[in-house]
């Protein structure tokens, strides 16, 4: 079961109460306070790991709460340590105040241990409260209180190239061609319910990862459809592929709006990141047709066709056809990159994508280090 938010309550320990007790043994005389110190409250942590990726785990466990910390004894005998709770989530996760809404911690980092919520320190015996005008001391400290917060955990998935596109428009036959990944696939819409990674291979050495969430509608930043609640795992994505579906009843250029719409409304971080096009379903027409489409597109959104996205490999069945910017120091945050008719079922100029996707993941990298 793919689950990627739960709410928690969350308690550290409590510290354990210093002690109160007076040294009796045989032979000896008003033997002092030899109360002992409370132990310290178990602590709460937050631990990545790769080998988790969904928050099921978390599922029902509605609080969560360290141990106590142990009361101090007589003969200066201290408190065992509460035992602390350590929960492991997901790389990608991030830690939200429910009461607040304010990010409290963005958990990224494969091992990154973070000690989130303290626990209470334990209180002193009456050992430490000895003075010579109070040499019997009927006083220790209580230990002090743990921290209870609630939170919201939302896991973002973390990858270089994220799908976006209408309902059906090929994303889960794309990312099942191009990766290791296998969705389901089906000709109906909303196939795709929960959010894929897959791992795209380029040559013997090189991969990059691509994640397929479920499919944007109009309105998806109201609310309208699944588009909302899976938007934000496209959140830390740093190239985005708009998939435009040659074969839908919605116009090309509409679909095209509408998606950059989307975007804009639900995070303006969102809508700044790099993207590129790629025209899927071209399966469908004859492949004169699929170039005067992808010229028509060009045009409908103020490119030029002078740029031609050569094929990996040659196919005489198909005539390759695309704009391509020029990879380099600057690139553009208002246009695409390049716009490429594929076809996942016939393979056509999949592996020009693979490529194309790779370097301009690179670029995008490239482009960060130097900023």
């Amino acid at each position: 079961m793919f689950v990627d938010s739960v709410e928690l309550t969350i308690s550290s320990g409590k510290g354990g109460a210093g002690a109160i007790s007076f040294r009796t043994e045989k032979f000896v005389v008003n033997g002092g306070p030899d109360g002992g110190d409370g132990g310290r409250g178990g602590s709460v942590y937050f631990k990545v790991d790769n080998n988790t990726d969904t928050l099921s785990a978390l599922r029902g466990r509605n609080q969560i709460k360290a141990e106590n910390g142990r009361p101090g004894e007589g003969r200066k005998k201290y408190g065992r340590k509460g035992k602390s709770e350590v929960i492991i989530v997901p790389p990608g996760t991030t830690v939200i105040d429910m009461e607040t809404e304010e990010e409290l911690l963005d958990l990224v980092e494969e091992g990154e241990v973070v000690e989130f919520l303290e626990g209470g320190k334990g209180g002193l015996g009456n050992m430490h409260f000895k003075s010579a005008s109070n040499q019997r001391p009927t006083y220790a400290q209580p230990g002090l209180p743990g921290i209870t917060k609630e939170i919201r955990l939302e896991m973002k998935l973390i990858a270089d190239v994220g799908l976006v596109g209408y309902p059906n428009v090929g994303k889960s036959t794309l990312i099942s061609t191009l990766s290791n990944a296998r969705p389901q696939v089906a000709n109906y819409e909303f196939t795709t319910l929960t959010p894929k990674l897959g791992v795209v291979n380029v040559g013997d050495y090189d991969a990059f990862m691509m994640a397929d969430i479920p499919g944007i509608i109009e309105g998806a930043s109201d609310g309208r459809g699944l588009g909302l609640e899976f938007l934000r795992h496209i959140e830390r994505t740093k190239t985005l592929l708009l998939l435009i579906d040659a074969a839908n009843y919605r116009e090309m250029k509409y679909q095209y709006e509408s998606l950059l719409v989307e975007l804009e409304r639900y995070s303006e971080a969102l809508a700044s990141r790099h993207f590129a096009v790629a025209i899927t379903k071209t399966d469908s027409f004859a492949p004169e047709e699929v170039n005067r489409l992808t010229e028509t597109f060009l045009e409908e959104i103020g490119l030029q066709s002078n740029r031609v996205l050569k094929r990996y490999k040659a196919d005489s069945n198909y005539i390759s056809y695309g704009y391509q910017q020029e990879f380099g120091e600057s690139l553009p945050k208002d246009e695409p990159l390049f716009v490429l008719p594929i076809s996942s079922v016939a393979h056509f100029n999949t592996e020009a994508l693979r490529y194309a996707l790779f370097n301009f993941v690179g670029e995008v990298k490239e482009e960060e280090q130097r900023v």
